[in-house]
């Protein structure tokens, strides 16, 4: 991404692309071993008394071609059970849901042909285990007291919460910028809108900074997962701060989107989060996913809302209504001149509905006035 082009949108941070956690499989792998899990609790356990350990969470019956010699117990889980046999030199074999220890001691013998990049015998294990079964498998660095999770294809090694939290509240911090600036821009879309005055790339801001807030957010959320119990606080400001955000996205979308608002707007909503962060940033590119040519010169190419993201701040009115009022007058200038008359020969709208849309719309002008007015 362009550090010129970036600061100049107003991100200072940008979401990493390659996150591991992006993996669901390994998103929910860290979700089972977060802080206030037991199981957690366990590992904490293990990693204080500076013990080292394997254990891995899957069927015993499937994995038991894997293993030789050990124990077999089928007794209960605790965290402290599993504290006490991770003294044993061997891998801890614990049920799927985490209600059973099957096994202690246990010799894991994986296809040594599976490649590793691993350098210690515990973790290479671990990792090839992992690979040929899908099963999770946790192993626990003795002498560096790490914590290190293997799930299918996928390794993530985990960081001391005390960072992640700081990371955490970084980004947060990040993301509350986002979001003001977002507003900025949304408010100030609004008043075009209302003046009719709107050209492609007062869109293609709004999107831009929308998309890159609901990726902000979406890195957040996954480090909430890694926090487990911890990240309570932190999971009420990110809900407080993105809103309606993806709502609005997807609004700026239907209104702008040169083919209407079908099928087609609904695959540039795919596209536009699948963008990688580089292309985010180039106008040509999100003016194609609008369904614009590539040439098109968004700063004199003028576009007309159809009214779906005003319409959807009016308060009780239901989509399918905002839906058939655009579908019968078909942008928004035609919905703030329409009557009270002709609002009320819409399918569904009704007089009082007529008078809710046309009272709204000119609340939603009034504090379009005022927020503009605040933000200078």
């Amino acid at each position: 991404m362009p550090e010129s082009q970036a600061t100049a949108l107003g991100f200072t941070r940008t979401p990493s692309e390659d996150d591991p956690r992006r993996d669901p499989l390994l998103l929910d792998a860290l979700a089972r071993i977060a802080p206030g899990t037991e199981l957690r609790q366990a590992i904490d356990d293990v990693i204080r008394s500076r013990e080292g350990a394997l254990i891995v969470i899957g069927d015993p019956g499937e994995l038991s071609f894997l293993f030789s010699g050990g124990m077999r117990l089928e007794q209960p889980f605790t965290p402290q059970f599993l504290y006490e046999l991770a003294k044993m030199d061997g891998a801890i074999i614990v049920t799927p849901t985490l209600t059973k220890i099957a096994y202690a001691n246990v010799q894991l013998m994986p296809d040594p042909t599976i490649p590793s990049n691993e350098t210690g015998t515990r973790h290479r294990t671990a990792e090839r285990v992992a690979k040929q079964t899908g099963a999770l498998v946790i192993s626990i660095s003795q002498q560096r007291s790490t914590i290190s999770v293997y799930v299918g294809q996928a390794r993530y090694q985990l960081d001391p919460v005390p960072e992640v939290l700081a990371k955490t509240n970084q980004a947060l911090a990040t993301l509350e910028t986002y979001r003001q600036r977002l507003d900025q821009v949304l408010t100030r879309l609004t008043a075009l809108e209302f003046q009719n005055a709107v050209v492609l790339d007062d869109v293609l801001v709004v999107l831009q900074r929308a998309e890159m807030t609901t990726r902000m957010a979406a890195e957040i959320e996954r480090d909430c997962v890694e926090l487990g119990a911890e990240a309570r606080l932190i999971r009420m400001q990110l809900h407080e701060l993105v809103g309606e955000v993806p709502a609005e996205r997807a609004a700026v979308v239907h209104d702008y989107h040169a083919d209407g608002a079908g099928p087609r707007a609904e695959l540039a909503l795919e596209g536009l989060h699948a963008l990688p962060y580089r292309q985010l940033l180039e106008s040509e590119r999100l003016a194609e996913l609008l369904g614009y040519p590539r040439d098109v010169n968004p700063l004199d190419h003028s576009v007309s809302p159809r009214g779906f993201r005003i319409l959807a701040h009016i308060p009780r009115l239901p989509d399918n209504v905002v839906k058939k009022v655009v579908g019968d007058l078909g942008d928004l200038e035609s919905i703030v001149r329409a009557s009270q008359r002709d609002l009320e020969s819409i399918a569904g709208v009704g007089t009082v509905r007529a008078r809710e849309i046309r009272e709204g719309l000119r609340r939603l002008q009034e504090h379009n006035l005022v927020d503009r007015y605040l933000q200078l």
